[in-house]
């Protein structure tokens, strides 16, 4: 809710809505597969809890991290409208998912318009970030590529209350790092040694803290366009007409 919350002011039938998606919660462990590679897509599921990862194995025996999925995060959007996965999801530590069908999404945007608009933005938008994602691994050094990422999820998990002191707390291991950026896990050790040694964050263990957000965003010339524009007014103007 809070993040579709930001995409237009959801009434209390919205958020009922939504609510329903979320009626049949299941509790999920670390490193279990929500669904393969190809499989039928059938649901889709609401984060509660935990993080997760969608990923690609690839033929040489490595694998593909293409998006980390926080709390409030709807997985599956991607393969709406094809019939096989377009790519396999797993979770990262233990949590809560949600799943729900077509059909419920369907019922969802018959009775909501404006939350349905909400929801098509949403999706458009996870798509831009695996734009950035191409741009920064194809152009970028490597800690250009780590931090850059770093400063995304600090403004993701900014948006939904997760940072505590300019800190969150981040479950990935170096190797899952590694698959998300390109490079191997020694790498990513060394890449987070140089962005200490210059102030720029601090790790310990499964806990970041950016000593100075703004340098690290100034280091990559980060443009949070793609996170946090608001929506254009003719969406805005269709949710005022639709209420």
């Amino acid at each position: 809710m809070r993040g579709l919350g930001l995409h237009g002011a959801l009434s209390p039938e919205d958020k009922a809505l939504l609510l329903g998606l979320e009626l049949n919660p299941k509790r999920v462990s670390a490193g279990e597969v929500l669904w393969q590679e190809a499989a039928d897509v059938d649901l889709f599921c609401v984060v509660k809890e935990g993080w997760a990862y969608s990923y690609r194995n690839l033929g040489n025996g490595s694998m593909q991290i293409l998006k980390v999925y926080l709390p409030g995060d709807i997985i599956g959007m991607r393969d709406f409208g094809f019939s096989r996965r377009l790519a396999g999801v797993a979770m990262i530590n233990d949590g809560v998912v949600s799943p729900f069908t077509y059909q419920q999404l369907f019922d969802l945007f018959g009775h909501s318009p404006a939350l349905a608009s909400c929801l098509i933005a949403t999706t458009v938008r996870q798509q831009a970030m695996l734009t950035e994602r191409l741009v920064y691994l194809g152009r970028y050094a490597a800690h250009e590529r780590l931090a850059h990422f770093l400063y995304e999820l600090y403004l993701r998990l900014q948006r939904i209350g997760a940072i505590e002191d300019n800190g969150f707390a981040m479950p990935l291991s170096q190797e899952q790092i590694g698959d998300a950026l390109g490079l191997s896990a020694v790498h990513v050790s060394r890449t987070f040694s140089m962005l200490r040694d210059e102030g720029l964050v601090q790790r310990d263990r499964q806990h970041v803290a950016l000593p100075d957000p703004d340098a690290l965003a100034r280091l990559v010339e980060f443009n949070d366009t793609y996170i946090d524009e608001s929506l254009p007014p003719a969406f805005q103007a269709f949710q005022k007409l639709e209420r």
